[in-house]
Parts: C-alpha cells; sequence; structure tokens
C-alpha cells in the first residue's frame, strides 16, 4: 500500500462544469429527454486519464415514485464534436424512490472513467426519466472532477 504525499487534492484534480442546470417535471418538460452536456477540451486540462461524472440531483417524488438516471460520456476530435462517438455509459437505473407520503429526496449519482484512450474532446450527457406523471419534479446538474493529467491543472 503507498502513501499519498500530497494532501491537497485540490491542487491534483480540475472540476469542470459538465451541463447546465436542468428542471424536469414528471411527463412534461425535460422528462425522459437526454440533456447534451457542454464541451470540453482535455488538451486545455492537461490530459487528464480519468475523472468522475457527478450528477446532483433533488426530486420531489410521491410515495414509491422514482427518478431513473442514465449517464453517457462521448468523446471525438472534431472541437464540435460532430464526429461523437459513445466512450462511457451508465445504464438507465433508479436512483431515487419517493419515502412514504412522498418527499424529497437528495443525492448524487457518479460515473468513473477512465479517460486513457478518449479523444481530445469529451461531454457528458444525461437522461433523467420520472416515473409518475404531471406532480414530480426534479433539478440536476452535472461536472466531471478530472485527475491524473500529464500536468497539474493551472
Amino acid at each position: 500500500m503507498s502513501t499519498v504525499e500530497n494532501k491537497n487534492i485540490g491542487s491534483s484534480i480540475s472540476v469542470v462544469r459538465a451541463a447546465a442546470n436542468t428542471a424536469v417535471t414528471a411527463g412534461g418538460g425535460g422528462d425522459n429527454t437526454a440533456v447534451t452536456g457542454v464541451i470540453i477540451d482535455r488538451a486545455a486540462l492537461g490530459w487528464p486519464s480519468s475523472g468522475v461524472v457527478a450528477v446532483p440531483f433533488t426530486a420531489t417524488l410521491a410515495a414509491a415514485a422514482t427518478l431513473s438516471l442514465a449517464i453517457t460520456v462521448q468523446d471525438g476530435d472534431a472541437a464540435n464534436l460532430s464526429d461523437a462517438a459513445t466512450f462511457a455509459t451508465r445504464a438507465n437505473a433508479v436512483v431515487a424512490t419517493g419515502p412514504g407520503g412522498g418527499g424529497t429526496v437528495t443525492g448524487t449519482i457518479e460515473l468513473d472513467v477512465n479517460f486513457e484512450g478518449a479523444k481530445r474532446y469529451v461531454r457528458a450527457n444525461f437522461t433523467p426519466d420520472l416515473s409518475a406523471a404531471n406532480t414530480d419534479t426534479a433539478a440536476l446538474s452535472a461536472v466531471i472532477a478530472f485527475g491524473g493529467a500529464r500536468r497539474l491543472p493551472q
């Protein structure tokens, strides 16, 4: 087992906004609709070799109603990702269930990604899906924490 000498993790990672804040209403706006993330230039970050896509959420759910989430990371050589290909995925799965009587549920879903072999440009897309109709809501966003760069972030 090795010991990590640098205890300041902030000096070794870059956290990047990966998607805009998104509001979802069951059976309505944003429900079961892919949110396209922002394009990130790995070269500008020192070619990080690993990362964690994090999607924090707050959902107001009826009793036993659910929020499901899928995450797709794409990569490509074109700056506009016109050549986007799927690089990593997290299959659609239930991430939150409304408590008895309904209520607010919060959390963060993560997808660990090994970016070795990824092309220069990447983005994280996610698809939220609420099971109830017309009443449940959710607010989500996404960030990627990149690490293992050839050079440390500036």
